[in-house]
């Protein structure tokens, strides 16, 4: 039986904008191909830049957006806007605690009210099951009568985590979860994600720009630059052997755990190219230093040899030995 919760073909995004009263309409393709399949139990990382897409593929997997191409499948099932049974499947962490929690709600109600608008529960099985699931997140029975405002980031983080958990679902989709708070407490939560995952089966995609949180986490990793993976493959192999010159560049800005190891910086010249107007060939050729003339003509395509997929003509060097 197969063991994927997620399927992903070809997905894609597209916007109309307005681009003045004497313009045409531009079209602004956040999201242009992005492909994966995630299993029960595993975290994919989705990794990049602001402005290449990761938000645009979350708000298509939690169906908040329709995708305007491409094949998405939950549990086997294609997606539909309006899917309430699949929708229960689908839990969204966002970045910021302090904005997704109801500052006039307490605890106790913010973790029922998703148990109140979609189950028959009555009042003292959604209390049991609140408190069971602030058990979980480590948070205490005298929480559930407080209010957001008089919790740490870390603790508000762990109820927004918490009331994601309140329908069981399958997939939880962490948007930047952990870059709003001090390091030491994103440790503590990032621990307490794979707990739940590892408890739960549960299977994560993890949106982040920062590679040093998604070295801890990740199974598999997509790098996307524009709208479009660049990069995917298992977390160990793309970490050991990047092979596309955007995900070395984002490695080499990664603080590393060993002062011994050799570090050679890679400066980006040049900013994100605009999405309204992406340059020809490859989106990344104006600001990689391996350039070859083709790749200012023709867009390489993703691929590579077993699950390493890497789309460049001028990858980097594979160690070796």
């Amino acid at each position: 039986m197969s063991n994927v919760v997620a399927e992903a073909e070809n997905l894609k995004r597209y916007y109309t904008v307005n681009q003045g009263m004497f313009r045409e309409q531009a079209t602004v393709k956040a999201l242009n191909g992005a492909s994966f399949s995630l299993e029960a139990g595993k975290t994919l990382a989705v990794v990049g830049e602001s402005g290449c897409g990761k938000s645009t593929l979350a708000r298509l997997i939690t169906m908040i957006e329709e995708p305007t191409d491409g094949k998405l499948l939950i549990d086997g099932k294609p997606v539909r806007m309006g899917d309430a049974e699949l929708r229960r499947k689908i839990q969204i962490v966002f970045q910021n605690p302090y904005g997704s929690l109801n500052p006039r709600q307490k605890v106790g109600s913010i973790l029922e009210e998703p148990l109140k608008i979609n189950t028959g529960d009555n009042a003292a099985t959604r209390r049991q099951k609140a408190l069971a699931m602030m058990e979980r997140v480590g948070l205490r029975p005298e929480h559930y009568e407080r209010y957001p405002h008089m919790f740490s980031g870390g603790q508000r983080q762990r109820i927004a985590i918490a009331r994601a958990l309140m329908l069981n679902p399958k997939i939880l989709v962490l948007d930047e979860p952990v870059s709003a708070l001090d390091v030491s407490i994103q440790a503590q939560v990032l621990n307490i994600l794979m707990d739940l995952q590892q408890e739960l089966g549960l299977a994560y995609i993890f949106i982040s720009h920062d590679l040093s949180v998604v070295r801890h986490i990740a199974d598999d990793i997509m790098v996307m630059y524009l709208g479009k993976p660049v990069e995917t493959g298992p977390a160990e192999a793309v970490f050991a052997n990047p092979r596309h010159p955007y995900t070395a560049a984002l490695l080499s800005a990664t603080p590393s755990a060993d002062p011994a190891g050799e570090k050679h910086r890679i400066q980006l010249e040049g900013e994100l190219p605009s999405p309204l107007n992406p340059p020809p060939g490859c989106p990344f050729n104006p600001r990689c230093w391996r350039v070859l003339d083709k790749c200012r003509e023709t867009e390489p395509a993703l691929e590579g040899k077993g699950d390493h997929k890497c789309a460049c003509f001028n990858q980097m060097e594979q160690p070796s030995g």
